[in-house]
């Protein structure tokens, strides 16, 4: 059956959503909030703080909003904020700045150690993209000490002081809007007034204390990360149930995707990997568009985003339900590989332990299956990381020192035999993928994402379903 059956999968949908627990959804349309597991205002507070005892004496640090992004024309892509400046302020708006002061300075007659610049309200913008934020709200209901509007900004002293240090956080330098007179490029020129000079070392610096700070996830987050990654995981369960010989890549993601919205997922983390056959061999496909033959592999590499914080689970299925039995002897091996890894994710390893010990299991297995003879040609086959800090980014901030309690890392392990491999062509077009969401804890790992079937038996018998 090329085409999905629409009321079949509405049915399966609407039967997960009976398995996962009910969010009580808020209704309030004045603000525009409809969720209320939303990260908290004490949250953010928190982390400005944090940050603020990073700083010396006289440090202020400055984070400018992610910029909008032209799609084509007069289309742009859906708007995604900067994770650092969401991680410190919850705002999801362009146009933004945020200063974080060491000590209190007075700002507008106003004595403050931290200030939000936000947009102005304007109903004429509003009637075509939805209510913003403005000051008064950024100051009640993000709880930052002091905002206000970007035209006020504009003819306001920054404060600046001959000590001070500026630590400055930019995506990119900003673009002149011609039809704007409070951008970012003219913020941005406004605080360069009289500012001291801002050197390369102090931003390497402000990006090693947030990616410190990020490495290790407070409970708030790590209970959007759980929601983010028990969603993956139903999708992945749904795509085992319904998965079948002739659906097209796309389909796959429709299957996937459609379980992440129908669960309360804003986005995904990523454009989904739905790698079948030949492309089960590369790594980061996405074009999505080939027709999936019996006997084929798919590799389903996924992540729901929930309130910014995104999951990271792949699965390789046999597109008829069955591996063959190389299929098999592969997807053995990389679990295997999988599970040497899982058990070396211990606060006070080193980041690469995951890493070596999944290396040294397919080294090994692939010397017996014949297909390498030396280890050193391993790389043609596992060209890749194991793991990877997980979060606001599915590649996320992180120190990549040893391992830490709080910290959430990727395990996963493949194997990627291609067409015109130097190896016997039985073996050709296999590429499996294993991957899992792992928390480290001051004890044992916590698989976040182990409600996806990973062995072999396991997710034969979910595709029987």
């Amino acid at each position: 059956m090329r085409y999905l059956c629409l009321p079949l999968l509405l049915f399966a949908a609407a039967a997960l959503a009976q398995e996962l627990p009910a969010t009580t959804r808020l209704v309030d349309d004045e603000h525009g909030i409809y969720d209320n597991d939303l990260l908290p205002p004490e949250f953010h507070r928190g982390r400005r703080q944090a940050l603020r005892d990073r700083l010396p004496e006289g440090g202020v640090a400055i984070f400018e909003a992610a910029p909008v992004r032209n799609r084509s024309n007069d289309v742009d892509y859906e708007y995604h904020q900067d994770p650092n400046f969401y991680y410190l302020t919850g705002l999801r708006e362009p146009g933004a700045l945020l200063f974080v002061y060491k000590e209190a300075r007075l700002i507008a007659g106003e004595l403050t150690n931290e200030l939000l610049v936000v947009q102005d309200r304007d109903p004429r913008t509003e009637v075509w993209n939805g209510r913003s934020t403005g000051a008064t709200e950024a100051h009640e209901r993000l709880g930052l000490a002091a905002a206000m509007g970007a035209h006020r900004f504009k003819s306001t002293d920054p404060a600046w002081k001959a000590q001070d240090k500026v630590y400055m956080h930019r995506v990119e330098a900003p673009t002149d809007d011609p039809h704007s007179s409070t951008d970012l490029h003219d913020l941005d020129k406004h605080v360069q007034q009289g500012a001291p000079a801002m050197d390369a070392a102090a931003s390497t610096d402000l990006r090693q204390w947030m990616a410190d700070l990020r490495e290790l996830k407070q409970p708030d987050e790590l209970e959007l990360m759980r929601k983010a990654i028990t969603i993956t995981c139903e999708a992945q369960m749904e795509l085992m149930r319904r998965l079948q010989p002739d659906m097209t890549e796309y389909q796959t993601e429709a299957i996937v995707e459609y379980v992440f919205k129908t669960h309360g997922a804003e986005h995904e983390g990523f454009p989904s990997i739905q790698g079948g056959g030949p492309h089960s061999c590369v790594l980061h496909y996405i074009t999505n568009r080939r027709t999936l033959a019996d006997g084929d592999l798919l590799v389903s590499d996924i992540g729901a985003e929930y309130h910014g914080y995104t999951a990271d689970v792949t699965r390789t299925l046999p597109a008829n339900g069955r591996f063959t039995p190389d299929q098999r002897r592969i997807y053995d091996l990389v679990l295997a590989a999988q599970e040497a890894g899982i058990a070396e994710v211990r606060a006070g390893k080193a980041f690469r332990a995951p890493h070596q010990a999944a290396w040294n299991v397919i080294a090994k297995g692939m010397k017996e299956l014949g297909i390498i003879k030396e280890e050193g040609e391993l790389k043609r086959y596992f060209m890749h990381g194991t793991s990877h800090y997980l979060g606001l980014d599915v590649h996320d901030a992180g120190s990549y020192g040893d391992l830490r309690p709080g910290s959430v890392v990727t395990v996963e392990p493949g194997i990627y035999i291609a067409q015109d491999s130097p190896c016997d062509p039985r073996w050709w077009g296999i590429g499996i993928r294993i991957e899992d969401d792992i928390l480290v804890t001051d004890g044992d790992p916590v698989n976040l994402s182990a409600g996806a079937p990973r062995s072999a038996e396991a997710v034969e018998a979910m595709m029987a379903k």
